[in-house]
C-alpha cells in the first residue's frame, strides 16, 4: 500500500469527523501525545544537555517516533487485510482533524452569549483558549472564540488534510505531535523559552505553507459566502504579517476581513498583559452572532479544502499506480 492515502480514505475520515467529531470516552491519539511528551520531558531536563538542546533532541526523537510508530501500525494492519490498513489511515487521519469539535466549542460559547450569561461563555471560552478569559467583556469573548476558529481551522483541518494527502495517517500523526509539542512547550516563558524554542520553530516550518493556502481558501469561501472578498484580501495583505506568529496573522486577517471586526490587541496570559498588533477593521461593533459567522466561513473553508485534498489524492494515487508500469 502506498504512502499516498487513496481518495476514498480521506473521504472516510473527514467524513467521521463531521459526524463524530471528538470522541470523549475513546482513547485519543494527542491524549497519549501528551503524556510521552511529559515523560520525556522530564527525562530530559534530567540530561546533562542545555535546555535547548535537550527540547530540541527529544523534539527529534518524538516527531519522527510517531510517524515510525503509526507506520509500523499500518504495515502490520495491511499484512492482515488491505481493508484493515484503509481503516487504520482513515481512523489516524480522522483523530487529526476537528472540524466538528471546533464548531461544537464555538457554538457554546456563542450560545451562552445568546443567553446573556457571560460567566458560562468565559468557562466554555477557557477550554479553546490558553490566554486568561477573566478580564474579558462580551467583546472580548468573541473576539477570542473568532481568533481560535481562525487559526484552528490550520492547525485542525487545513494541515491535517495536507499531510494526509502526502503521506497518509502516519504523516497526519506526525504532524499532529509537531503541534501538540508546540501547544505544550512551546511557550516564549521563563521555563519554555529555550526547551521549547525547537518545537515552536518546526510548528512554524510545518503550518508555513497550510497557512498560505488558508489565505486562498478562505478568500473563496467569503466569496460563496457572499461576504465582501476584497476586504477579505485587502486585509490579508495589509495585516496578515502584522502577528508575532509567522502563520497565525494570516488566517485571523482573513477572518477579520471576511467578518467586518478588528481582531488582535492586548490579552493576559498568566496574568501577564501581551500587547499584540490590532488585525482589520472595525466596520460595526462586534456582536456574538460573529461568532456563529466564523464558524460558518471555517466550516466552508473546511469543505472547499476537503476538495482540493480530495482531487490531489486521486493525481498522487493515479501518479502512484502508472509510474511503475511507465518505468519512469
Amino acid at each position: 500500500m502506498s504512502a499516498f492515502p487513496c481518495p476514498w480514505i480521506l473521504t472516510a475520515a473527514f467524513t467521521l469527523d463531521l459526524i463524530v467529531g471528538d470522541p470523549k470516552n475513546l482513547p485519543h491519539p494527542v491524549r497519549l501525545m501528551g503524556r510521552w511528551i511529559n515523560f520525556s520531558e522530564k527525562w530530559f531536563r534530567k540530561t546533562r544537555f542545555s535546555e535547548k538542546k535537550a527540547g530540541s533532541l527529544m523534539t527529534l526523537l518524538l516527531v519522527p517516533g510517531t510517524w515510525l510508530v503509526c507506520t509500523a501500525a499500518v504495515m502490520a494492519a495491511h499484512s492482515v487485510h488491505p481493508v484493515c490498513a484503509f481503516a487504520l489511515h482513515a481512523v489516524l487521519i480522522f483523530y487529526a482533524l476537528s472540524v466538528k469539535s471546533l464548531r461544537k466549542e464555538a457554538l457554546a460559547v456563542y450560545a451562552a452569549l445568546r443567553d446573556d450569561n457571560l460567566p458560562s461563555a468565559r468557562k466554555r471560552l477557557s477550554m479553546i483558549v490558553g490566554r486568561d478569559v477573566t478580564p474579558l467583556d462580551q467583546a472580548g469573548v468573541v473576539r477570542a472564540a473568532v481568533e481560535t476558529v481562525a487559526e484552528n481551522l490550520v492547525d485542525g483541518v487545513i494541515a491535517p488534510l495536507l499531510y494526509a494527502v502526502l503521506g497518509g495517517g502516519p504523516m497526519a500523526m506526525a504532524y499532529k505531535m509537531v503541534n501538540t509539542l508546540d501547544s505544550m512547550i512551546g511557550y516564549k516563558n521563563k521555563r519554555y523559552r529555550e526547551f521549547g524554542w525547537f518545537a515552536a520553530r518546526i510548528d512554524d516550518a510545518a503550518n508555513f505553507l497550510p497557512a498560505r493556502i488558508s489565505a486562498v481558501v478562505i478568500s473563496l469561501a467569503a466569496l460563496i459566502m457572499r461576504r465582501p472578498v476584497f476586504r477579505t484580501i485587502k486585509t490579508l495583505l495589509r495585516d496578515g504579517s502584522k502577528h508575532l506568529s509567522p502563520n497565525a496573522g494570516i488566517p485571523e486577517a482573513a477572518f477579520a476581513g471576511a467578518i467586518g471586526i478588528r481582531l488582535g490587541g492586548p490579552n493576559f496570559y498568566d496574568g501577564r498583559l501581551v500587547e499584540k498588533p490590532y488585525i482589520g477593521e472595525a466596520v460595526r461593533l462586534i456582536e456574538s452572532t460573529d461568532i456563529r459567522t466564523a464558524v460558518t466561513l471555517m466550516t466552508v473553508s473546511a469543505f472547499i479544502c476537503f476538495i482540493w485534498c480530495w482531487g490531489a489524492a486521486w493525481v498522487l494515487a493515479l501518479w502512484w499506480l502508472y509510474v511503475p508500469i511507465s518505468g519512469i
